[in-house]
């Protein structure tokens, strides 16, 4: 299928991956796919080609950019290279400082160097005093999508996010009240005070072996229940974090395979 793709920069607004289905005639639905912690890298545009390819304008905002560009040690090649170390290193080697430092010890004075400042600005891009901004740059994208683009101009809008994207894809539906579906990766929920601003139906995927992020599922089940509010979720009893991504030791083909069909047909039934 031919896509098309192209890099947006919005004046005062973000920076933006955009795929479609180049050929399509007349208006379609429109997905924001946000990005993990990498940024929007090859697999994230991979991402928004994939939905593109099944029907869907699909735009991937990057929250690092400021006026188009990344500080320097979330550049693409910066992370692309940060990426690189924590796949050869154990698995739990962003999460235990030991490991982290043991590997980062291995390496050349001026990698290491560059390494260690890139771990610290992608650590500071979990901090919750970096999450409004964060949020502001994928609502701007949604109102993007809703009323200055052509082809998803008053179409329904949909939000998929995986890891740091599928937190703030939740946090979206607590803010979009516009909404039409979110779509949850391995994301952090949201406050139990935000929850009873959701209006749209929320899907969620988990890891059975992602402990930090999958045990918050049942609260947050409940949670949801209690507040009126519908949520679908499926934890993959042997995935763990980042089953989705296809660059990582982490990946699991079928349970990525599952979700990946499973999305679509959420997309299909919520965006009309």
């Amino acid at each position: 299928m031919a896509i098309a793709t192209e890099t947006i920069l919005k004046p005062d607004g973000f920076t933006g991956s955009v795929a479609r289905p180049e050929h399509a005639k007349g208006p379609l639905p429109g997905l924001l796919v946000i990005q993990e912690a990498w940024g929007v890298d090859a697999h994230i545009e991979d991402v928004t080609r994939r939905f593109a390819a099944a029907g869907y304008l699909a735009l991937a905002p990057d929250l690092f950019a400021v006026d188009g560009n990344r500080p320097a040690p979330l550049a693409r090649d910066r992370m692309a290279e940060l990426i690189a170390f924590v796949n050869s290193g154990p698995p739990n080697l962003m999460g235990d400082p030991a490991a982290r430092a043991a590997a980062l010890a291995t390496r050349p004075e001026a990698e290491r160097g560059r390494l260690g400042e890139s771990l610290a600005a992608l650590t500071s891009s979990f901090q919750p005093d970096r999450r409004e901004a964060q949020l502001a740059i994928v609502e701007a994208a949604a109102l993007y999508l809703r009323e200055e683009r052509e082809e998803t101009r008053g179409q329904s809008i949909g939000s998929v996010g995986f890891c740091l994207g599928g937190t703030l894809s939740a946090l979206l539906a607590c803010r979009d009240p516009e909404l039409g579906a979110a779509v949850i990766f391995y994301g952090t929920p949201p406050a139990v005070d935000e929850l009873a601003k959701i209006r749209c139906p929320v899907l969620g995927f988990y890891g059975g072996k992602d402990h930090r992020v999958t045990s918050q599922v049942p609260a947050f089940a409940e949670a949801m229940a209690a507040a009126g509010k519908r949520f679908e979720h499926l934890v993959y009893p042997e995935a763990g974090h980042a089953f989705f991504n296809d660059n990582r030791p982490s990946y699991d083909v079928a349970a990525a395979r599952d979700a990946f069909a499973r999305a679509l047909t959420f997309f299909r039934d919520a965006l009309t």
